[in-house]
C-alpha cells in the first residue's frame, strides 16, 4: 500500500485512515474510508484503502466494488490499480485484471513490479509470448530481491509453456538461491523438472527432500499428537481429500467416481477444497462428498487446523508439486495417515506424507528408492478414468462415437499428439520427425495450446523445421477445450511423448479407439503409457528405444484396414478392462485404505516389533464386519450433504417422469407447448427435472441403464430422436455388460 503524499499528510481524514491502517484496524479503516467519502465522493487516499481493507476483511465481494467505482474516479491512479487487480487475480476475474495491467505498464514502464503483475496475467490467457516479454522486462527493471524473484518465477512458468524447459528449470534454481524459503519456487522446480530431459529420477528425487528439509523439518516438533485417534480397527473412518483442483481440470477425470462410490459403509468422505473458483465440476463434487469444506481463504496454519478439526484418519492429496498445492497444511500432519495419489507422478519428498498409492507395474519393484512415501501397490492400474469430467452427457452424444479412422477417406496417414506442447522436447520431435520421412505421404498433427497466436506458431514450426520436420506435412491446432475428443477423429495413431508421458490426454484417446506408441522409462513420470497399455493388455505398442518406436508406428501405419478394426474395436476394450471399472478399483483403493489403517493401529501398539505387528493384525481380521464381504450398494448425492440409494434416486426419478407426462398431457391444446416440441427446447420445468436428476444419477453411476432410458424418453418428447436412440443403445449395452 503507498504511503501518503505530502498532501495527503495535510489532509486530517488522510492521516486518520492511515493511522488506522498502521495498527491493522481494518474495520476502523473501512468506517473512516466510507465516512469521508459520504463528504468527499473523489476523495483519493480512501479510495486507495477502503477495498484493501475490505479485502482484509475477507469481504471480497465487497472490496472489488470498491475497488472498481476507486478505477472509474481515479484512472490513472497506479497505486489503486495494482491493489484492485491484485485481488482481481486472487478471485481468479483475469480477464477483468488483464488491460487494466496494460494500462499500469503504460504509467509505470519503469517499474519491474508492474511487468511482474503483466506476466502473471499472461499465463492463464495463454498469451505466453507477451508473458515471457514481460517477465525479461521485468528482470531487466528488477532491482530489489523480491522484484528478481517475481521476475524469474514469471519467466521460469512461461518459458516451460513455449517448451524451453531447461531453461525454466535454470530460473527456478536461481530463484531458490534468491530466497531459499519461498515456496513457489520448489514447487515449480519439482514440477518443471519432470519435463526435462537432463534432470533424472534422482536429482527430482533430491529437490523434494530439499523442499522437506525446507519447509517440513523445521515443523516436525510441533506436530500433533494423534493417539486419541488409535482406536477401532474396523470403525468408520473419516476419509479427506485435499484438493484445489475439485473443478475442470484433469484430475477430476479419476477422482469423481471415487468420491461418489468410496464404500460409505466403511469411509466418510470429506472434500478440501483449496481453490477460490468454482464451476460445474466442484457443484458435483459437493453433491458427492458428505462433507464439502472450502479452505481457499485459509493459510496453511488455519487449513491444517480446519482438516484437524474434522478429526480426518486419512488425509490424501491430490496435487502433490503442482499449482495451488496442499502441501503446506500437510506438512503440518492435521491427519494421523496423509497419503499422495493422482495430481503429480514423483514423490513429495514429505515424512509426513505416509503411503503414495501406485501400482506395480507402473512403479516397479525396484522404484521404491525414488519416493520417501511408503508405496501402496494395488492389484490394478493405479487410477481409473471417466471420460467427459467437462460435460458427463456428452459422452453418450453421436459426435463422440468412435468413427471409422480417418486414413480410409485422407488416403495418408496422421500422426499426432494433443499433449502439453512443454512434454514435447526436441529429442521427441526429432523422432517424430523421422516417423514422417518413413511413412510416405503421413502427416502429423499436433493440438497445443497457444498455436492460434501467429507468432507463436510461427516460431514453433520453425524449430519444427529445425529438427527435421517437414513442415508441409505438419498441421498445427489450436487447443480448444470445445474440441478435446474431437480433435482425435483427425487423427489415425497417437504418438506419446516422452520422458514425461501423457496422462489423461492417453486415457482420452485411447477411448476414442486410437492405438498409440510409447516408450518406456524408468520412473513413475515416464512409465505411465508403460502401465496404461500393460493393464489394457495392448504391451505390443510399448518400446524402449528410439528404433523400436519408429518401428511399431510404421507397422501401425502399413495396414490401413486393420488399423480401423482396431480403431472400432478400442472402446469396447478400454471400458472393459480395469481401466474404467470403477466398482474393481474402488474395492481395492478402500481396500488399501483400510490396510494402512490397521497397519498405522499396530505400530502404535509395537512401534518397533514388525513381527508383532502382524500378528496383532492377524487377530483383527476375524473381527471385520461380515458384510463387507458384499459390493456395497451405489449411492447417489441429490443435494449436498444429502444421499440416497440408487434404487430411492431411480424412484425419484419415475415420479418426476411421471409428472412430466401429465403436464406434457395437459399442455397437448396450447400452442406455446406445440411451439416448444417443434423447437426441441426442453425448456418446461418438469421435464428439465427429469433431466437433471438423471444427470445426477449418471454421475454417481456412468452408464446406469435406468437414468439412460429416462433421458431417451425426455429427448423423445421433444423430437430429439437421434439423441433418443443413442441413449437406448447406452442403456441396452449397459443392461448386458451388468449381465456378463
Amino acid at each position: 500500500m503507498p504511503a501518503p503524499t505530502t498532501q495527503q499528510q495535510a489532509d486530517p481524514s488522510a492521516v486518520r485512515i492511515s493511522q488506522a491502517f498502521l495498527k491493522h484496524d481494518w474495520p476502523e479503516v473501512v468506517r473512516l474510508c466510507r465516512l469521508t467519502l459520504r463528504k468527499n465522493g473523489r476523495h483519493l487516499r480512501s479510495h486507495q484503502m477502503l477495498g484493501f481493507a475490505l479485502n482484509k476483511l475477507r469481504k471480497t465481494d465487497q472490496a472489488i466494488a470498491a475497488y472498481r467505482q476507486g478505477a472509474a474516479l481515479h484512472p490513472e491512479d497506479a497505486d489503486l490499480l495494482i491493489n484492485y487487480v491484485q485481488i482481481l487475480m486472487q478471485e481468479g476475474q483475469v480477464t477483468t485484471a488483464y488491460p487494466i495491467l496494460k494500462k499500469i505498464c503504460t504509467l509505470r514502464p519503469d517499474k519491474s513490479l508492474s511487468w511482474i503483475h503483466l506476466a502473471r496475467a499472461c499465463y492463464p490467457l495463454t498469451q505466453h509470448e507477451e508473458g515471457l516479454a514481460a517477465a525479461n522486462k521485468a528482470w531487466e527493471l528488477a532491482e530489489s530481491t523480491e522484484d528478481k524473484i517475481g521476475a524469474l518465477n514469471q519467466r521460469a512458468i512461461h518459458r516451460r509453456e513455449l517448451g524451453q524447459v531447461h531453461e525454466a528449470v535454470e530460473d527456478c534454481k536461481l530463484a531458490i538461491t534468491l530466497s531459499p524459503r519461498d515456496i513457489a519456487h520448489h514447487t515449480n522446480l519439482l514440477l518443471f523438472m519432470l519435463a526435462d530431459p537432463d534432470a533424472n529420477t534422482q536429482q527430482i528425487t533430491a529437490a523434494a527432500r530439499e523442499y522437506a528439509s525446507v519447509f517440513e523439518t523445521p515443523l516436525k516438533p510441533f506436530w500433533p499428537d494423534h493417539a486419541a485417534r488409535r482406536h477401532g480397527p474396523w470403525r468408520r473412518l473419516k476419509v479427506g481429500f485435499l484438493s484445489p483442483d475439485f473443478r475442470m481440470h484433469a484430475v477430476m477425470y479419476f477422482v469423481e467416481g471415487l468420491l461418489s462410490q468410496l464404500d460409505r459403509r466403511q469411509f466418510e468422505v470429506y472434500a478440501f477444497y483449496l481453490s477460490p473458483t468454482d464451476d460445474d465440476v466442484t457443484a458435483r463434487v459437493r453433491y458427492h462428498a458428505d462433507h464439502f469444506i472450502k479452505v481457499s481463504d485459509k493459510n496453511a496454519q488455519e487449513q491444517a487446523q480446519a482438516i484437524q478439526d474434522a478429526e480426518i484418519d486419512i488425509l490424501i492429496d491430490l496435487a502433490g508439486h503442482t499449482g495451488g498445492n496442499g502441501l503446506s497444511a500437510m506438512v503440518r500432519k492435521p491427519a494421523p495417515l496423509q497419503v499422495s495419489w493422482i495430481g503429480y507422478p514423483a514423490t513429495t519428498g514429505l515424512s509426513a506424507v505416509d503411503y503414495k498409492f501406485t501400482d506395480d507395474v507402473t512403479d516397479p519393484p525396484d522404484a521404491d528408492d525414488q519416493y520417501s512415501e511408503h508405496l501402496y501397490r494395488l492389484p490394478t492400474f493405479f487410477c481409473c478414468y471417466r471420460p467427459h469430467s467437462r460435460s458427463p452427457l456428452w459422452r453418450y452424444q453421436p459426435a463422440y462415437s468412435v468413427k471409422p479412422t480417418p486414413a480410409l477417406t485422407n488416403g495418408f496417414i496422421t500422426f499426432g499428439s494433443c499433449n502439453n506442447l512443454g512434454k514435447l522436447t526436441d529429442e521427441v520431435l526429432t523422432l517424430w520427425g523421422k516417423i514422417l520421412a518413413a511413412v510416405p505421404n503421413s502427416r502429423l498433427l499436433i493440438e497445443g495450446k497457444g498455436l492460434e497466436q501467429s507468432d507463436f506458431a510461427a516460431d514453433y514450426r520453425a524449430r519444427c523445421a529445425r529438427l527435421g520436420i517437414d513442415l508441409n506435412r505438419l498441421d498445427l491446432v489450436r487447443l480448444d477445450n470445445r474440441n478435446q475428443y474431437l480433435t482425435y477423429h483427425r487423427i489415425d495413431i497417437a504418438l506419446d511423448p516422452f520422458p514425461l508421458t501423457g496422462g489423461t490426454t492417453s486415457f482420452d484417446l485411447l477411448w476414442m479407439g486410437l492405438p498409440m506408441v510409447t516408450m518406456e522409462g524408468n520412473s513413475f513420470k515416464s512409465r505411465m503409457g508403460t502401465g496404461l497399455l500393460t493393464y489394457l493388455g495392448r504391451t505390443e505398442w510399448l518400446t524402449q528405444t528410439k528404433d523400436d518406436y519408429l518401428r511399431i508406428a510404421c507397422e501401425l501405419a502399413a495396414d490401413v484396414d486393420a488399423l480401423n478394426t482396431l480403431r472400432l474395436g478400442l472402446r469396447r476394450e478400454v471400458e472393459q478392462s480395469v481401466l474404467m471399472r470403477e466398482d474393481i478399483f474402488n474395492h481395492h483403493f478402500g481396500e488399501g485404505l483400510r490396510v494402512m489403517w490397521l497397519q498405522w493401529l499396530a505400530q502404535g501398539e509395537h512401534p518397533d516389533d514388525i513381527e508383532a505387528q502382524g500378528k496383532l493384525i492377524e487377530s483383527w481380521l476375524p473381527q471385520a464386519p461380515t458384510e463387507w464381504a458384499l459390493p456395497p450398494e451405489p449411492g447417489v448425492g441429490l443435494a449436498p450433504g444429502q444421499r440416497v440409494s440408487l434404487h430411492e434416486a431411480h424412484q425419484k426419478l419415475e415420479a418426476l417422469l411421471v409428472r412430466a407426462k401429465q403436464h406434457a398431457q395437459e399442455r397437448t391444446a396450447l400452442q406455446d407447448s406445440a411451439s416448444e416440441n417443434m423447437a426441441g427446447q426442453i425448456t418446461h420445468r418438469s421435464w428439465r427435472e427429469v433431466t437433471d436428476l438423471a444427470e445426477r444419477i449418471l454421475c454417481a453411476v456412468p452408464n446406469d441403464p435406468v437414468a439412460l432410458s429416462y433421458l431417451a424418453e425426455v429427448e423423445h418428447a421433444h423430437g430429439h430422436t437421434e439423441f433418443a436412440v443413442t441413449y437406448l443403445r447406452y442403456a441396452q449395452e449397459a443392461l448386458v455388460a451388468r449381465t456378463n
